[in-house]
């Protein structure tokens, strides 16, 4: 089949790392980078050595697909319009800053046969693609994801820009309803909040506990799961999984080391990861995960199957990020006694006091006035 003509709309960090990808790759003819900003199209210009445009309606008629790229309160206005002209689109997490929205633009894909494929990209990290075979149905799973400051994403918070990845990773594993959410989070340097955590229980059982920083002095991208075929410790920038099985006897509860005496006690200490437990290092294979995503979009245009993230998951994890946020809101920071302002995530330890003009004494009437 031939290449793709494909538009990348935003040429700021990840639209660019998008286009050097596509470009150099063989499923995509890279018509040009959309970026209303100057700035950012010269450094397409001179990095890349692509063509821009100022604005990606320029392009409808002239490309097949797009892959959206631009600050995330844009996503629906770009995305719909670009469905609407019959363009095939991979949009970068999230898919949209509301759940409304996303669910319209998967009633749009549909109405237009087009795909519509999310962004999550950790669904094609190799350490989780080789873990995955041996994930069975999570009951526990907790994860850490912090980052330095970027200075980009500041548009939204970060349960939609960190959080939302571990969050679309336990819903690929788990499709039952999410019935309790508990959170808390803190803006420090904005309007959004910058650190969040939240506990989820799901119907199915399963517990998850999330945190997500965004002001963190080490990056942190982990996540560990105990499901009904074991437990897995997945660090998504190593080049390895630890995976540990139980054996039968372990899973059909007929290990009993209680009850045994305490010198055959000592002795089964000493084989718990041989007799009980069996651990394995699984190595990863060293692959590109936003080329495999790439590629995925392009083989479900050419194909007409289901990409790996489909538009329908990427609303899921819009909806949960923002009942989280929504939880988040109202947490109240001394518990049921919280005043208005110790509550959410711009809590203070008081009130803010509003300067009033001041009054200037002893001067003219007229200078009073002006002062006031």
């Amino acid at each position: 089949m031939s290449a793709l003509r494909l538009a990348i709309i935003g040429g700021g960090h990840l639209g660019r790392i998008h286009a050097k990808l596509a470009h150099a790759g063989e499923s995509f003819e890279v018509v040009a980078v959309a970026d209303p900003s100057p700035a950012s199209r010269q450094l397409v210009t001179d990095n890349l050595q692509l063509p821009t445009v100022a604005d990606y309606r320029e392009l409808l008629g002239q490309i097949d697909a797009a892959i959206i790229a631009a600050p995330t309160v844009s996503h629906y206005d770009i995305t719909s319009s670009l469905l609407r002209g019959g363009v095939h689109c991979l949009v970068e997490k999230p898919l949209t800053t509301s759940a409304e929205e996303a669910q319209r633009l998967v009633q749009l894909a549909r109405r237009y046969n087009r795909v519509l494929q999310t962004g999550h990209v950790e669904r094609f990290n190799p350490t989780w693609t080789t873990a995955q075979p041996h994930l069975g149905a999570p009951k526990f799973v907790e994860a850490v994801r912090a980052g330095a400051y970027s200075g980009r994403s500041t548009d939204i918070g970060v349960v939609m820009d960190l959080m939302i990845h571990d969050l679309d990773l336990i819903l690929s594993l788990d499709s039952s309803p999410v019935e309790r959410i508990s959170a808390s989070g803190m803006s420090l340097l904005g309007t959004h909040e910058d650190l969040a955590e939240t506990r989820l229980e799901f119907a199915s059982g399963c517990i998850a506990t999330l945190r997500a920083s965004r002001l963190a002095t080490s990056p942190t991208r982990r996540m560990q799961l105990y499901t009904t075929r074991g437990f897995a410790d997945i660090d998504f920038s190593a080049d390895s999984v630890q995976i540990v099985k139980p054996t039968m006897d372990v899973l059909a509860r007929t290990v009993a080391l209680d009850d045994l005496p305490a010198s055959e006690r000592m002795q089964a200490k000493e084989r718990i990861f041989q007799d009980f437990l069996e651990p394995q290092t699984l190595e990863a294979p060293g692959r590109n995960a936003i080329l495999d995503e790439q590629n995925d979009f392009a083989i479900s245009v050419k194909t007409g199957t289901a990409p790996v993230v489909t538009g329908e998951d990427g609303a899921r994890a819009v909806d949960l990020a923002n009942r989280i946020v929504s939880t988040i809101s109202q947490h109240g920071w001394d518990g049921l006694d919280s005043k208005p302002w110790r509550v959410g995530p711009l809590a203070t330890a008081e009130p803010r006091i509003l300067p009033h003009p001041a009054v200037v004494r002893d001067a003219p009437q007229e200078t009073r006035r002006r002062a006031a």
